[in-house]
């Protein structure tokens, strides 16, 4: 990161507000806190300002008499100015904030603004932008700027693989690591989602603060509250003392959120006005103490869908979900498989206190006819079994694992047809013997793009249905069971896409082959 020349002077910021006094109040608070500090009261006196000078902050209201803080925040970031902008939106504008922050604000503020927040925000800003913090201020995270870049690194390092998917999860990691925003890692178990927080954590300028990891699963729901936001003495049977909650212990750094579709719905408008106010009441307290964590928060679930069913906030996860980071399974990134066993290899030889076996052709080989469904945990899970079952000499996986594999493709074989999966890689032929039987497609091979995406996504619906219904006799309530989705919903797609049934031209639908007139 390229620094500032401003390094025996604090940091410039420009205040944009319409209303004097709170245009006031802003630059008072700002000056008294060592800062250089200019205003302005619309936005087109902030583009004038803008154009003549550099700031390190603008600070925005987001509704200005001739337009909106969104205007300038956009214009800086086409015009790839270096000004962190931090937005000030009216009190339950959460929708405001989450689209600023997605078009690339630092930070946000909702009205009324708290000045000790207001100091905490600005101060954040202005760490790791090369500006020099005010005087009196603790010390930023760019006083160590090479020992927090060098961390990034060897976080990014952790993250292992080399291809095409990977690598886009790692410059994602280190785009986003330098704001404030919200993100939602999402991934299967065991693809590695606490590993991309600590990266992320490790990237941002909060790499110097603390990383609070938090199973949001693992916590029993009578306690969920005390654990987030802390307890005072005597607020419950067994308090001898107060003590912090996570948002206490985490102030500065980042708050990990693991398994965030595991909390109670309770919890959850809980955890909303917390994030939205940056402000928790601890249990027994009648005061609200102001908090500064950046939220991490990763799942394995289809948290859409649990907003659908009602099983999760709506509010709450587009709050959450700002920046979405998806980390691929092993299955799409097969080709990151040696990679990964040497890496694994090493570290696992190291703790057991054995010699590293040899990774040679064969042990690869057998690897990649595992299914591995619990992605590099499994992984992990495998070559630590074989590590202690193995002999002297290359790596060899257990029978009873490469047994396990076979049956498993052999009861779903067209999971590991010998098909391309993503990045080009090309899974090895099952064990002799099992066969295959990849799903047919009238559609271009899958190296070509198609035309016509719509219907190329119906044309496999359509083969899939025809398929399916095929194997169950046509009847749609034993399809519609095998296929996950619900009797209406099969009737729809029927009918949708045109797939004729025996029978279908002679009588009604309340005659049709299902035998399940009982299922309306």
């Amino acid at each position: 990161m390229t620094s500032i020349s401003t390094t025996s002077a604090s940091a410039s910021i420009l205040v944009v507000d319409d209303e004097p006094d709170l245009r006031t109040l802003y630059e008072l608070t700002l000056l008294r806190e060592g800062y250089r500090v200019e205003t302005a009261a619309c936005v087109q006196e902030a583009r004038e300002q803008l154009q003549s000078r550099r700031f390190d902050v603008l600070i925005s209201d987001m509704r200005l008499p001739d337009g909106s803080g969104m205007e300038l925040l956009l214009e800086l970031r086409e015009q790839q100015r270096r000004e962190r902008c931090i937005v000030i939106t009216a009190y339950g504008s959460a929708e405001n904030a989450v689209e600023a922050l997605r078009a690339g604000a630092f930070d946000y503020l909702t009205k009324p603004v708290d000045l000790r927040q207001f100091r905490q925000v600005v101060a954040s800003a202005v760490q790791g932008i090369g500006a020099m913090p005010p005087p009196g201020a603790a010390p930023a995270a760019t006083s160590t700027a090479s020992t927090g870049t060098a961390a990034g690194g060897d976080a990014l390092l952790a993250l292992v693989g080399s291809s095409a998917l990977m690598q886009s999860v790692k410059q994602r990691i280190a785009k986003v690591a330098k704001g404030m925003a919200p993100v939602l890692i999402r991934g299967e178990s065991g693809t590695g989602k606490e590993l991309a927080a600590q990266a992320l954590h490790a990237c941002s300028q909060r790499s110097q603060g603390p990383l609070i990891a938090v199973n949001c699963g693992a916590i029993p729901e009578n306690l969920l509250e005390a654990e987030f936001f802390g307890a005072r003495k005597g607020s419950y049977t067994g308090a001898t003392q107060d003590r912090p909650g996570y948002f206490q212990a985490g102030q500065g750094g980042t708050l990990f959120l693991d398994e965030i579709g595991d909390l109670p719905l309770a919890m959850q408008a809980k955890l909303l006005r917390a994030i939205q106010e940056r402000k928790v009441r601890p249990l027994g307290s009648t005061q609200e103490e102001a908090v500064d964590v950046r939220i991490v928060s990763a799942t394995h679930r289809d948290l859409a869908a649990d907003v659908q069913s009602g099983r999760f906030r709506q509010d709450l996860y587009y709050r959450l979900n700002v920046i979405e980071i998806a980390l691929p399974p092993l299955r799409e990134r097969r080709e990151d498989l040696p990679a990964l066993c040497r890496t694994l290899l090493t570290r696992l030889a190291r703790e057991s206190q054995m010699p590293e076996p040899e990774l040679d052709a064969t042990s690869l080989a057998q690897i990649a006819q595992l299914p591995l469904p619990g992605n590099v945990r499994e992984l992990e899970n495998v070559l630590h079994r074989a590590i202690a079952l193995g002999d002297e000499g290359p790596l060899r996986i257990p029978e009873q694992a490469l047994a396990a594999a076979a049956a498993e493709m052999a009861l779903a074989p067209e999971k590991s047809a010998t098909q391309p999966v993503a990045n080009g890689f090309t899974p090895p032929p099952p064990p002799p013997g099992m066969a295959t039987a990849p799903l047919t497609s009238p559609e271009p091979a899958s190296d070509e793009l198609p035309d016509d995406l719509q219907s190329w996504l119906d044309n496999q619906e359509r083969a899939i249905l025809e398929r399916a219904l095929q194997d169950h006799g046509f009847n749609r309530t034993a399809t519609a069971a095998k296929l996950g989705i619900s009797l209406r919903q099969i009737r729809y797609r029927i009918e949708r896409l045109g797939i004729s049934l025996p029978g279908d031209g002679a009588r009604g639908d309340s005659e049709s082959p299902d035998h399940d007139r009982s299922n309306p």
